[in-house]
């Protein structure tokens, strides 16, 4: 039998990285993946980064990533409020004036995507990572989607699991011959109604695939006070405690 834990969209999160990466570790998990969005919406973008270099954990290029690493115009996106939208500019130019050089450096060489193999007595498990598609990092795919999308990607990437992030949603689809696509949510900012920092662990054995959505809490009132403190908005304190902001 092998675990591998999997999480996603930190942004600039440092508490909840940090109590997800004790939960694995008393699990007993040593394999870790993250799929990106390291930075933007709270004040610890460079501390996230130094971490997951420090505990050397493969990394994928979320957006907000490559937008910092390439000084990428922000756009904004018409599903987001007038109040969202603001908050979102600011934000993110928060991030370009203090991410240092050092880090947008190693955002620019994180990978796209990657393809992991697995060998679990005779059986090879082939397990795809992507931020939100094998083509974009930018793609909000659901749980909602017609299953052929999914099914369509596992079949392009010859995988017989494809994780992904991005939404902030987590969910579990199964399909034929014991094949998967999860979405592992956010550890940072999720937008599940509880709150909760969710992400991954699959369990591979000879015979099957057993993944498990972890949802867990951690001090989020100091990162909501930490928020308030920086030049970050308040919106995103409110966000991440579930009081009444504009989302979609």
């Amino acid at each position: 039998m092998i675990q591998i834990a999997v999480f996603s969209d930190v942004h600039g999160n440092l508490p909840v990285l940090e109590s997800v990466l004790k939960d694995i570790e008393e699990r007993g998990i040593h394999q870790k993946f993250c799929l990106g969005d390291l930075i933007d919406f709270a004040p610890w973008g460079n501390e996230v980064i130094e971490k997951i270099k420090s505990f050397n954990i493969p990394c994928l290029m979320g957006n907000h990533d490559e937008r910092i690493a390439f000084d990428i115009p922000v756009v904004p996106l018409s599903k987001h409020s007038e109040e969202e939208t603001e908050a979102r500019f600011i934000a993110i130019d928060h991030s370009k004036k203090h991410i240092t050089e050092e880090n947008k450096n190693f955002l620019s060489e994180l990978p796209f995507h990657l393809k992991l193999n697995y060998k679990v007595g005779n059986k090879h498990w082939n397990i795809q990572l992507v931020h939100s598609s094998l083509s974009s990092n930018d793609t909000y795919l659901y749980e909602s989607e017609e299953d052929e999308m999914f099914t369509n990607m596992l079949k392009d990437s010859q995988s017989d699991i494809i994780v992904m992030g991005h939404t902030h949603l987590s969910f579990k689809k199964q399909f034929e011959n014991n094949t998967w696509a999860i979405n592992c949510g956010s550890v940072g900012r999720s937008k599940e109604e509880n709150r909760l920092a969710s992400y991954l662990v699959l369990t591979l054995d000879e015979e099957k695939i057993t993944p498990e959505i972890v949802q867990l809490p951690y001090p989020i009132d100091e990162t909501a006070r930490k928020i308030r403190e920086s030049g970050i908005p308040d919106y995103y304190a409110s966000f991440l405690k579930n009081e009444k902001v504009s989302i979609l």
